[in-house]
């Protein structure tokens, strides 16, 4: 009888590759962000139907590469305690939730042909990423907006948790990213529905 070893690593182990493939793939050609919505709507429906943050623990590859780097690269201080508070942990949701609304919105534009399309990436909402991208001359523009939009999105919130990994432990980011947030506040709400019927 063959015995399984404790330490074997299972396929959802090597989702941080996925992450270095997205924001790689992302620069070669923008069209790849639109398959960031993977990592948006998939802690959602989990949170929804299981209750819990099955994702945020188990298959979030931008967690996974965290740690990994954290390895290697993180000074391992405990994170500061206003950032596991209630108030910046939400705020901090909000915040993320109206850059989305905002980078919807500037899709919006361009697909009721208000606005032309922005070939632009930036960092932070501000800084724009010196880039040559591919001819997109083919591709309709609201989807190209779109892609822009949510690859900005994407990689700032990922240099962010770079940045929080170098400074703290390795997944600090995690205490405070805003999927966990919503995630978290989903599962409380639907274990308190549950608990009342």
């Amino acid at each position: 009888m063959k015995i399984e070893s404790k330490n074997k690593k299972k396929w959802y182990n090597y989702l941080w590759i996925a992450t270095i493939l997205y924001l790689t793939l992302g620069l070669f050609n923008i069209l790849f962000a639109w398959l960031g919505l993977i990592c948006f709507l998939v802690p959602l429906i989990i949170s929804f139907t299981k209750g819990n943050k099955a994702y945020c623990n188990i298959y979030c590859g931008r967690g996974q590469l965290l740690k990994l780097m954290g390895t290697k690269f993180s000074r391992n201080k405990p994170i500061p305690k206003f950032l596991k508070t209630k108030w910046f942990r939400y705020g901090f949701l909000i915040f993320f939730l109206s850059m989305f609304a905002n980078m919807l919105f500037s899709t919006y534009l361009v697909f009721n042909g208000t606005n032309n399309l922005k070939e632009i990436i930036t960092l932070i909402w501000t800084f724009k990423v010196p880039w040559k991208f591919n001819d997109l001359s083919n591709i309709t523009p609201w989807i190209a907006q779109f892609a822009f939009g949510f690859y900005s999105i994407m990689l700032t919130s990922t240099i962010i948790g770079i940045i929080t990994m170098l400074l703290y432990k390795p997944r600090s980011w995690c205490v405070y990213c805003p999927m966990g947030t919503a995630t978290q506040g989903i599962c409380i709400i639907k274990n308190k529905l549950n608990k009342n019927v």
